[in-house]
Protein backbone atom coordinates (compact mmCIF):
# COMPACT_ATOMS: atom_id res chain seq x y z
CA UNK A 1 0.00 0.00 0.00
CA UNK A 2 1.65 3.61 -0.91
CA UNK A 3 1.04 5.76 1.24
CA UNK A 4 2.26 9.81 1.49
CA UNK A 5 2.72 12.05 4.46
CA UNK A 6 2.35 15.39 4.85
CA UNK A 7 3.86 17.17 8.16
CA UNK A 8 2.34 20.32 9.48
CA UNK A 9 2.76 22.78 12.55
CA UNK A 10 0.84 25.40 14.35
CA UNK A 11 -1.61 27.79 12.15
CA UNK A 12 -0.92 25.72 8.90
CA UNK A 13 -2.99 23.16 11.02
CA UNK A 14 -6.18 25.40 10.32
CA UNK A 15 -7.25 24.27 7.07
CA UNK A 16 -7.15 20.68 7.96
CA UNK A 17 -9.36 20.94 11.45
CA UNK A 18 -12.42 19.71 10.04
CA UNK A 19 -11.07 16.67 8.41
CA UNK A 20 -9.02 16.17 10.84
CA UNK A 21 -11.63 16.04 13.90
CA UNK A 22 -14.40 13.89 11.12
CA UNK A 23 -11.58 11.34 10.96
CA UNK A 24 -11.01 11.31 14.87
CA UNK A 25 -14.58 11.19 15.09
CA UNK A 26 -14.58 8.25 12.96
CA UNK A 27 -11.89 6.35 14.26
CA UNK A 28 -12.54 7.22 18.25
CA UNK A 29 -16.37 5.67 17.48
CA UNK A 30 -14.35 1.95 17.87
CA UNK A 31 -13.69 0.19 21.02
CA UNK A 32 -11.79 1.34 23.06
CA UNK A 33 -12.54 4.72 23.03
CA UNK A 34 -16.38 4.21 21.82
CA UNK A 35 -16.52 8.08 21.20
CA UNK A 36 -20.01 9.93 20.48
CA UNK A 37 -18.23 12.41 18.70
CA UNK A 38 -18.96 15.72 18.02
CA UNK A 39 -17.66 17.63 15.22
CA UNK A 40 -17.89 21.35 16.97
CA UNK A 41 -15.91 20.03 20.45
CA UNK A 42 -13.44 18.46 17.82
CA UNK A 43 -12.16 22.15 16.09
CA UNK A 44 -11.82 23.09 19.77
CA UNK A 45 -10.08 20.08 20.97
CA UNK A 46 -7.53 20.81 17.81
CA UNK A 47 -6.74 24.64 18.45
CA UNK A 48 -4.37 23.52 20.99
CA UNK A 49 -2.27 22.30 18.83
CA UNK A 50 -2.73 25.14 16.45
CA UNK A 51 -1.77 27.75 18.89
CA UNK A 52 1.68 25.58 19.44
CA UNK A 53 4.19 26.90 17.36
CA UNK A 54 6.31 23.76 17.90
CA UNK A 55 3.31 20.96 17.52
CA UNK A 56 3.60 18.23 15.01
CA UNK A 57 0.22 17.16 12.67
CA UNK A 58 1.21 14.32 10.23
CA UNK A 59 -1.68 13.35 7.64
CA UNK A 60 -1.50 10.00 6.08
CA UNK A 61 -3.12 9.82 2.44
CA UNK A 62 -3.83 6.92 0.67
CA UNK A 63 -4.82 7.75 -3.16
CA UNK A 64 -5.26 11.46 -1.98
CA UNK A 65 -7.80 10.90 0.72
CA UNK A 66 -7.30 11.37 4.42
CA UNK A 67 -7.23 7.87 5.97
CA UNK A 68 -4.99 8.63 8.94
CA UNK A 69 -3.28 11.16 11.87
CA UNK A 70 -1.06 11.49 14.52
CA UNK A 71 -0.25 14.54 16.67
CA UNK A 72 1.94 16.17 19.26
CA UNK A 73 3.23 19.11 20.83
CA UNK A 74 5.04 19.79 23.76
CA UNK A 75 3.12 19.22 27.31
CA UNK A 76 3.84 22.88 28.68
CA UNK A 77 1.01 23.42 25.73
CA UNK A 78 -1.23 20.81 26.91
CA UNK A 79 -4.62 21.08 28.75
CA UNK A 80 -4.22 21.23 32.46
CA UNK A 81 -5.32 17.42 32.66
CA UNK A 82 -2.79 15.69 31.33
CA UNK A 83 0.14 17.83 33.24
CA UNK A 84 -1.31 17.34 36.23
CA UNK A 85 -0.44 13.87 36.67
CA UNK A 86 3.19 14.53 36.06
CA UNK A 87 3.51 17.65 37.75
CA UNK A 88 1.94 15.26 41.22
CA UNK A 89 4.92 13.03 39.85
CA UNK A 90 7.96 15.30 40.39
CA UNK A 91 8.75 16.12 36.61
CA UNK A 92 9.53 18.92 34.49
CA UNK A 93 6.90 19.25 31.99
CA UNK A 94 9.66 21.37 30.23
CA UNK A 95 11.33 18.09 29.42
CA UNK A 96 8.30 16.23 27.76
CA UNK A 97 6.52 15.73 25.01
CA UNK A 98 3.16 14.59 24.54
CA UNK A 99 2.04 12.13 21.53
CA UNK A 100 -1.40 13.12 20.94
CA UNK A 101 -3.49 10.46 19.21
CA UNK A 102 -2.18 7.87 16.16
CA UNK A 103 -5.60 7.07 14.39
CA UNK A 104 -6.08 5.01 10.96
CA UNK A 105 -9.23 4.54 9.55
CA UNK A 106 -9.31 0.47 9.78
CA UNK A 107 -8.51 -1.04 6.47
CA UNK A 108 -5.71 1.02 6.40
CA UNK A 109 -4.11 -0.36 9.26
CA UNK A 110 -1.28 -2.72 9.18
CA UNK A 111 0.86 -1.45 6.31
CA UNK A 112 3.29 0.42 8.39
CA UNK A 113 1.86 3.83 9.36
CA UNK A 114 1.61 3.14 13.07
CA UNK A 115 5.46 2.72 13.23
CA UNK A 116 6.42 5.25 10.76
CA UNK A 117 3.97 7.92 12.78
CA UNK A 118 6.20 6.88 16.09
CA UNK A 119 9.70 8.03 14.30
CA UNK A 120 8.19 11.32 12.81
CA UNK A 121 7.30 12.04 16.33
CA UNK A 122 10.50 11.26 17.94
CA UNK A 123 12.32 12.94 15.34
CA UNK A 124 9.86 15.87 15.80
CA UNK A 125 10.24 15.83 19.53
CA UNK A 126 13.91 16.04 18.77
CA UNK A 127 14.31 18.52 16.31
CA UNK A 128 12.35 20.71 18.58
CA UNK A 129 13.43 19.83 22.21
CA UNK A 130 15.90 18.79 23.54
CA UNK A 131 12.95 16.82 25.59
CA UNK A 132 13.90 14.04 28.29
CA UNK A 133 10.19 12.48 27.66
CA UNK A 134 7.81 11.46 25.17
CA UNK A 135 4.82 10.04 26.76
CA UNK A 136 0.73 9.35 25.51
CA UNK A 137 -1.82 7.69 27.42
CA UNK A 138 -5.05 5.26 26.15
CA UNK A 139 -8.08 4.58 28.09
CA UNK A 140 -8.26 2.09 30.49
CA UNK A 141 -11.35 -0.66 30.05
CA UNK A 142 -11.72 -3.43 32.10
CA UNK A 143 -11.01 -6.74 30.46
CA UNK A 144 -14.70 -7.67 30.52
CA UNK A 145 -16.19 -5.11 28.93
CA UNK A 146 -19.38 -5.66 27.30
CA UNK A 147 -18.47 -3.61 24.27
CA UNK A 148 -15.08 -5.64 23.58
CA UNK A 149 -15.02 -6.73 20.41
CA UNK A 150 -14.29 -10.67 20.57
CA UNK A 151 -11.16 -10.23 17.99
CA UNK A 152 -9.84 -6.97 20.14
CA UNK A 153 -6.69 -7.03 20.83
CA UNK A 154 -4.84 -4.23 22.93
CA UNK A 155 -1.55 -2.50 21.45
CA UNK A 156 0.41 -2.68 24.40
CA UNK A 157 2.72 -4.85 22.55
CA UNK A 158 3.34 -2.75 20.12
CA UNK A 159 3.67 0.47 22.63
CA UNK A 160 6.25 -2.03 24.55
CA UNK A 161 8.57 -2.89 20.83
CA UNK A 162 8.63 1.03 20.41
CA UNK A 163 10.62 1.78 23.69
CA UNK A 164 7.61 2.81 25.83
CA UNK A 165 6.63 1.63 29.71
CA UNK A 166 3.05 1.49 31.42
CA UNK A 167 3.37 4.27 34.24
CA UNK A 168 1.54 2.89 36.79
CA UNK A 169 1.06 6.36 38.68
CA UNK A 170 0.35 8.56 36.06
CA UNK A 171 -2.92 8.48 35.76
CA UNK A 172 -5.89 11.08 34.19
CA UNK A 173 -9.30 11.56 33.56
CA UNK A 174 -11.27 12.83 30.21
CA UNK A 175 -14.59 13.94 29.56
CA UNK A 176 -16.27 12.49 26.86
CA UNK A 177 -20.11 11.26 25.73
CA UNK A 178 -19.50 7.25 25.06
CA UNK A 179 -22.07 5.49 22.51
CA UNK A 180 -25.28 4.68 24.14
CA UNK A 181 -24.27 7.81 27.52
CA UNK A 182 -27.09 9.89 27.75
CA UNK A 183 -24.50 12.88 28.37
CA UNK A 184 -20.75 13.31 28.88
CA UNK A 185 -19.15 11.45 31.53
CA UNK A 186 -15.22 11.43 32.77
CA UNK A 187 -13.13 8.14 31.32
CA UNK A 188 -9.89 6.97 33.14
CA UNK A 189 -6.51 7.02 31.38
CA UNK A 190 -3.29 5.83 31.61
CA UNK A 191 0.46 7.45 30.14
CA UNK A 192 3.37 5.31 28.66
CA UNK A 193 6.45 6.63 28.99
CA UNK A 194 10.09 6.86 26.86
CA UNK A 195 13.43 8.44 28.08
CA UNK A 196 15.33 9.85 26.07
CA UNK A 197 19.10 9.30 28.10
Amino acid sequence: MSFTYEELHGEALRPFLRDLGRLRIAVFREYPYLYDGDLAYEEHYLETYVRSPRSLVVLLRADGRLVGATTGLPMTDEAPEFQAPFLAAGYDLDEIFYFGESIILPEFRGHGAGHEFFHRREAHAKRVGPFRYTTFCSVDRPADHPLKPPAYAPLDTFWARMGYTRHSGLKCELEWKEIGEESAGLKPLGFWVKEWV
